[in-house]
């Protein structure tokens, strides 16, 4: 469980568990406890599923989750996750509308029905659930749901906490933030401080502070979700006019059934927008039927032919579009658009009429840039393709409304009544006297934008002239390009806005210095740097080089892959060079299992790719900066993950440590030699993105020791991608010594550490476990030697050994690792893969169903020891002499490292400790000059308005 907090006993509204299972000891009561604080989406997915896992346990019949909260927030996505991975029964209250008129009514919700639901369920009946169709406005039919194959049943709505339901709740989920959040910003932004945020609510969430809120407050997991659209995740999409292709262009996706939708998209201006148009500011709306999705400003990215957008969207309720219109937003441009569409896997084809255009588009989206391309040439679409937006071509052809101007009319008249309704309804005023008084409404979780002065327009680049002889550029270069340079922004940000800007970046250094681009990404191991820069190259289409391709053979056979010494700085100086002027360039390759440079791979600059990432922890060193165009660094990650995780640690076993006391020693090179160079960046990412919990990086694990022939793996892998590969690695895992652990060594008190190709990788929480499968991180954590030997420095005890030899099997979408354990006579195969029927589907090809396992290695390999060496003292075998000389050589090339690091501290302090003095100092002098300014400025004030009173009175 995580620190003790899936652990205690339901607190008021929940089952009653000791009447249905008399306990016979303190723990066997111990279900879940209300947190006092929210905490983030990934924490609380994690939480989430435990609870529920936990609860399975020690409850007959199914578990009932209730997930509420506003519109917009989040709780559908996290229901669609947790369902995903524990495999529930989902009920979302939309399906039991009564009424279409007012969209989050009360009135609208089936509530008897949807009690009678759960009821049948919990008495282990089978039950019709309703079915209702957004396009038709009624309910289509009803759905059967088993009993028997519903242990845990998910209900998810905005009133999935009310009264009414919560007696029937074992677990209650408040989910707060997302673009209720954002859009309570991005009004308050547009219209300034003349209303108050319980103003705004009560305008554009109406129903919030009445109906909703008092629900959140009896939430045992309260989740703030500052999640809004990410292009981590994005659409890619070609666009053309569909005279273009020819006109059995659905031929490729034949045998798949069209989807037919139409749509109302709205887009309204802001109360105190200028008369020039600025579409970015203004607030999408899409209506389908009587739901109504939204989304603020113009959210994608434009390169060459591709568009590219976040994935998500949010849905809101029709009275928060009553209130935006109430508060003076208009609708400036309104039109239809009809679309058929036919899906195959994560592509699809669309053919969509633009009423207010008289023209009809294909559009080709995908998940992979490259997979979209790809398959518009197998269709034989060559464009033109077009990268604006129908509203872009509406004014483009009508022109921009005018302020206090009725919205542009569609070419064809508007037929029903519902339709004309739809572009103006009336929002719903609730008075202050019908608000329920809490006394717990004050908690800001509930209400409160994440950041209360938070813009919710993106930040826009700017360019700053430069003395081109001032910079000695590796090339010594003097040309206009080198004359114009980007002025870094002044705050920082999150991963998702620092991924947006990073690409704005690169496309406004285009525009204004042309090809080449050449940027750096910088910040310490772990921090998501690798992520940000292959994903940023996903939208623009370049490439990336690792700065660990530079190591010199000779520095890095001790693993000190964090010492600047390491790189051959000169090749790389050559390198850049070669780029910036537009020559070929090798970019040499490293092998980090040899420890030794392997070869070279040719790169050149194009059309194509104009633009090379160099990233790694020194990339923002002067030396490399110098001859860069972008500067982007990012801190976070699992970097801020593992400090707070020996803080833990070290709490739990009555040891206190601050922070920094912590940085020191686990990463000795970052606040010396990598932090100060970070601070001149452009471009300031704090990624505060947790991939060990979040379900977004999660990879679903079968694992079995049952034997498998190499001919029946070569069968479920595709052979046109097929690859292998041997590893070998080394498990070490370390402890704190004193953590209670009931005498056992158990996985979720270590730090796992994996030696591996030559590097150190790092778990620091152990996977969930749901059924047969291990759901894990897809990504590894890479860290320093100089890391390790500081977990040691600071107590940690190696308490096992594993070495193994892994056979790697895959085909880009299914890998099979086939492990050998030493001291294990049969090897361990494990499917893994993000997809989780098409691991199942493997596993159940290969005849492995009835075999699988989710235990860890360590408690494989613990079970096969007498039982007097399983205990949390050690494991104690033939391999302790291998494991001691292994710390030994960690210890010693560690504490090279930090003691090269802390004399370069001390020698440093005192000079620190001068310039913070001189630094208060002058603080404390700009405070006492303001200050008797202003005192000077009064009094000059009064005695010149005396002078003139006595002037006019003689």
């Amino acid at each position: 469980m995580d620190d003790g907090v899936v652990q205690r006993v339901f607190e008021e509204g929940g089952r009653d568990y000791f009447q249905q299972q008399p306990s016979t000891s303190s723990s066997s009561s111990s279900i879940l406890q209300s947190l006092p604080l929210h905490v983030s989406f990934d924490h609380g997915y994690y939480l989430l599923i435990k609870s529920i896992q936990e609860l399975r346990e020690k409850k007959r019949g199914i578990v009932t989750v209730g997930v509420g909260g506003p519109s917009g927030s989040g709780k559908t996505s996290l229901a669609e996750k947790v369902a995903s991975v524990i495999g529930c029964t989902l009920v979302s209250m939309e399906n039991y509308r009564v009424g279409v008129d007012e969209g989050n009514d009360l009135d609208s919700i089936d509530f008897d029905a949807l009690v009678r639901n759960l009821e049948d369920l919990e008495e282990g009946k089978d039950t019709l659930i309703p079915m209702f169709d957004f396009q038709q406005k009624r309910r289509i039919g009803s759905k059967l749901i088993k009993s028997a194959s519903s242990s845990v049943v998910m209900v998810d709505g905005t009133y999935a906490l009310h009264a009414r339901l919560r007696s029937l709740l074992d677990i209650r989920v408040a989910v707060v933030g997302g673009v209720h959040f954002s859009l309570l910003s991005k009004v308050q932004y547009d219209i300034g401080d003349s209303c108050s945020l319980d103003s705004l609510i009560d305008s554009i969430f109406p129903l919030f502070r009445k109906h909703i809120e008092p629900d959140l407050h009896h939430a045992q997991i309260r989740i703030n979700n500052s999640f809004v659209s990410s292009f981590r995740e994005a659409i890619y999409k070609l666009k053309c006019r569909s005279e273009a292709p020819d006109a059995c262009s659905f031929s490729g996706f034949q045998g798949n059934e069209a989807q037919t939708d139409n749509f109302i998209e709205m887009y309204l201006r802001p109360p105190s927008a200028r008369e020039e148009a600025r579409i970015n500011d203004w607030i999408k709306v899409r209506q389908s039927g009587i739901q109504y999705y939204l989304s603020l400003g113009d959210q994608r990215i434009v390169d060459k032919n591709f568009i590219i957008r976040p994935k998500a969207e949010f849905e809101v309720g029709r009275m928060t579009l009553g209130g935006l219109l109430a508060l003076g937003y208009s609708v400036v441009v309104s039109y239809k658009r009809a679309s058929t569409s036919v899906t195959i896997g994560n592509l699809s084809l669309s053919l969509e009429t633009i009423d207010t255009l008289g023209e009809t588009f294909m559009v080709l989206r995908g998940t992979n840039r490259k997979t979209v391309g790809a398959e518009a040439l197998r269709m034989g679409i060559n464009g033109p393709w077009l990268t604006k937006s129908y509203l872009e071509m509406i004014l483009e052809r009508k022109g921009v409304p005018r302020l206090n101007t009725p919205p542009l009319l569609p070419n064809t008249p508007i037929a029903s009544n519902q339709e004309r309704v739809i572009t103006a309804p009336k929002p719903i005023r609730t008075t202050p006297n019908l608000v329920t008084r809490l006394e717990d409404l004050s908690q800001p979780w509930t209400r409160s934008p994440t950041k209360s002065k938070m813009e919710p327009v993106l930040a826009t680049w700017h360019f700053i002239s430069s003395d081109p002889r001032a910079d000695n550029t590796v090339t010594g270069s003097s040309s206009f390009r080198d004359t114009v340079k980007l002025a870094p922004m002044p705050d920082s940000y999150d991963l998702d806005r620092g991924l947006l800007l990073s690409v704005q970046a690169i496309q406004a250094l285009l525009e204004n210095k042309g090809l080449p681009i050449i940027v750096g990404i910088g910040g310490p191991s772990g921090s998501g740097k690798t992520s940000l820069a292959h994903k940023m190259a996903n939208i623009v289409g370049c490439e990336v080089v690792s700065l660990e391709s530079y190591f010199k053979s000779e520095q890095v056979k001790d693993f000190k892959y964090d010492d600047f010494s390491s790189l051959d700085l000169s090749l790389l100086s050559k390198n850049i060079g070669d780029i910036m002027h537009g020559r070929r360039t090798k970019v040499p390759i490293f092998d980090l299992e040899t420890g030794a440079r392997s070869g070279f791979k040719e790169l050149e600059v194009s059309e194509d790719c104009g633009v090379i990432i160099f990233e790694g922890v020194y990339a923002l060193h002067p030396e490399i900066r110098k001859s860069l165009d972008l500067w982007i660094a990012v801190v976070g990650g699992v970097h801020s993950h593992l400090i707070s995780r020996v803080q833990r640690d070290k709490s739990r076993v009555g040891c206190f440590m601050s922070q920094n006391e912590i940085m020191m020693t686990v990463f000795p090179m970052f606040q010396q030699h990598i932090e100060p160079h970070l601070v001149h960046a452009h471009l300031k990412i704090r990624n505060d993105f947790d991939p060990v919990l979040s379900p977004e990086s999660s990879l679903f694990v079968l694992k079995s020791n049952k034997q498998v022939a190499y001919q029946d793996i070569l069968k479920i892998l595709d052979p046109a991608k097929f690859c292998s590969s041997v590893q070998n690695f080394i498990d070490i895992y370390l402890r704190l010594p004193g953590i209670p652990a009931n005498g056992q060594l158990t996985e979720s008190d270590c730090i796992r550490v994996r030696i591996c190709e030559g590097r150190f990788a790092l778990l620091i929480r152990e996977p969930i476990r749901e059924g047969n499968f291990i759901i894990q991180p897809k990504v590894d954590f890479d860290i320093s030697i100089s890391t390790v030997a500081g977990l040691l420095n600071l107590g940690y005890q190696a308490v096992a050994y594993i070495e193994a030899s892994a056979f790697i099997y895959q085909d880009g979408k299914i890998l099979i690792e086939v492990d050998h354990l030493q001291d294990v006579p049969s090897p361990y195969l494990q499917i893994k893969g993000v997809n989780k029927e098409a691991v199942a589907a493997a596993g159940s090809t290969l005849k492995l169903d009835g075999s699988y396992t989710t235990k860890s290695y360590l408690q494989i390999v613990l079970e096969r020891l007498p039982a007097i060496e399983r205990s949390s003292s050690g494991i104690h075998t033939q391999q302790a002499a291998r494991l001691q000389e292994l710390i030994e050589f960690i210890q010693s090339q560690g504490s090279s490292s930090s003691s090269e690091s802390s004399q370069s501290r001390e020698a440093s302090s005192p000079i620190e400790g001068i310039i913070e003095d001189m630094q208060s100092r002058i603080k404390r002098l700009e405070r006492w000059h303001t200050i008797n300014t202003v005192l000077w400025t009064f009094l000059m004030s009064a005695l010149v308005g005396y002078s003139l009173y006595q002037r006019k009175r003689q």
